[in-house]
C-alpha cells in the first residue's frame, strides 16, 4: 500500500513508524519534512487526496494541529487516535483514510498498534450512507430541527 507519512518533528517515535510502515511492505512518502504542522497536515491529506497515496498517516506534538489542517482538505478524512480500537473504529464507522496521531504521549507500541488496525480495518457497510452525508455536508434533519 502507498501511505503518505508527515509529521512537524523527526523523533525516535517517528522514525519507529516509518521503519514500522516500510517493515511491513509498504510505500512509504515522507511529505511536508521540515515544515510546520500545517503545512505538513495539508501535504499528507493533499497526497492522499489526489491519490499518490491510499492512506496517510500525520502526527505533531499533540496532533490535533495536523488533524484540523488534514481534515481542510476535500475528500479527507482524518481521525485524531489514541489506540487501536479507536483507529479501527476510525475507518469502520468514518471510513478515515488519513490516522493522525500525537508525539507527546504515544509509544512506538501504540503507534504500531493503531497502524496494525488503521490498515487492517475496512468500512461498514452499513456506514456507508452515513459517511456519504459527511462528505456532501447534508444532514439527515432540516436545520430547524436540529436546533
Amino acid at each position: 500500500m502507498r501511505i503518505a507519512f508527515g509529521t512537524d518533528e523527526e523523533t525516535p517515535l517517528t522514525a519507529a513508524v516509518v521503519a514500522d510502515l516500510t517493515g511491513r511492505g509498504h510505500r512509504v512518502e515522507v511529505v511536508g519534512a521540515g515544515q510546520a504542522w500545517p503545512e505538513v497536515g495539508r501535504a499528507v491529506a493533499e497526497a492522499v487526496a489526489a491519490g499518490r497515496a491510499e492512506r496517510g498517516v500525520v502526527c505533531c506534538y499533540t496532533g490535533t494541529g495536523v488533524t484540523i489542517a488534514a481534515n481542510k482538505v476535500p475528500g479527507v478524512r482524518a481521525a485524531l487516535c489514541t489506540d487501536g480500537e479507536t483507529a479501527a473504529g476510525a475507518r469502520r464507522w468514518n471510513d478515515a483514510n488519513v490516522l493522525a496521531f500525537g508525539l507527546r504521549l504515544t509509544s512506538a507500541t501504540v503507534a504500531g498498534e493503531m497502524i496494525t488496525a488503521f490498515l487492517a480495518t475496512e468500512p461498514d457497510g452499513d456506514e456507508l450512507t452515513t459517511i456519504a452525508r459527511v462528505e456532501t455536508g447534508s444532514a439527515s434533519a432540516p436545520p430547524a430541527a436540529r436546533r
